[in-house]
């Protein structure tokens, strides 16, 4: 059984969908949750809460970890919370969908800087302590399109398969250090970012999976519970695909 007691997490992008779902199932197993969010609203409120009702503390924290210093603030309240970072998940992320003549530079940078550039600007602030303490887990949330790529979405597949490219090579970095880094990319989940999809496109990716349905939120966080563990202590530099034969490597 996987046990995360005395662990302290870190999840951006926490207070919905799948980043929802892995601070749920981190805090079930075990760990203390601390975690970012754009907006706030009553989905925040549920999540510490239901953290709580698990029985472990919960911290959250307004912060676009795009921004260097809402990361550092994000990273520096979960330090003052637990006074530590053991696991990190990499898992804020937005889309600008535009075919590429069309796409401004406003929409590459945006969708760059928080999928992408939000995994420099919080990892850079725990990497150094999960080294010194000779045990730490970052798993980066990444997409089937990094790895197929998806008409519209060059800024998305690129930042997304960048998580990729920076696992791989953080990983070899500090894989002596007892620090393991890993990227899970999902398929298509059902949040709220895919259940805004017209229903008619829906319908056809939901065909063009071998599995004839989506994915729920659960089953990537099932995943990264996982690489969290100590049952996954022998994994790093992978990308693990959750994507229900959509695309298989």
């Amino acid at each position: 059984m996987i046990d995360l007691s005395g662990k302290a997490a870190v999840v951006t992008g926490g207070s919905r969908g799948i980043g929802r779902a892995i601070a749920l199932r981190l805090a079930r197993q075990g760990a203390d949750i601390a975690f970012s969010y754009r907006s706030g609203g009553a989905s925040v409120d549920e999540v510490v809460e239901a953290v709580g009702g698990l029985g472990r503390n919960a911290r959250a924290v307004q912060a676009d970890a795009a921004d260097q210093d809402a990361a550092n603030r994000l990273i520096g309240s979960a330090l003052e919370a637990f006074g530590r970072v053991d696991i990190l998940v990499n898992n804020a992320g937005i889309t600008r969908d535009s075919v590429f003549k069309r796409m401004t530079e406003q929409d590459w940078m945006a969708v760059i800087n928080t999928n992408l550039n939000s995994v420099f600007n919080v990892t850079r602030q725990v990497i150094d302590g999960m080294s010194e303490r000779g045990w730490g887990r970052i798993i980066n949330i990444s997409s089937v399109n990094a790895i197929k790529g998806q008409f519209g979405q060059t800024n998305y597949s690129a930042a997304k398969a960048g998580m990729a490219g920076f696992s791989k090579a953080l990983a070899q970095e500090v894989v002596r250090k007892g620090v393991t880094v890993n990227t899970v990319s999902p398929g298509y989940v059902e949040t709220d970012m895919v259940m805004a999809i017209r229903q008619e496109i829906r319908d056809q990716i939901v065909e063009s999976i071998p599995m004839g349905r989506l994915a729920k939120p659960a089953e990537i966080a099932a995943v990264v519970a996982f690489l969290a563990s100590e049952e996954a202590g022998y994994i790093t530099g992978a990308n693990i695909s959750v994507n229900g034969g959509m695309h298989m490597m």
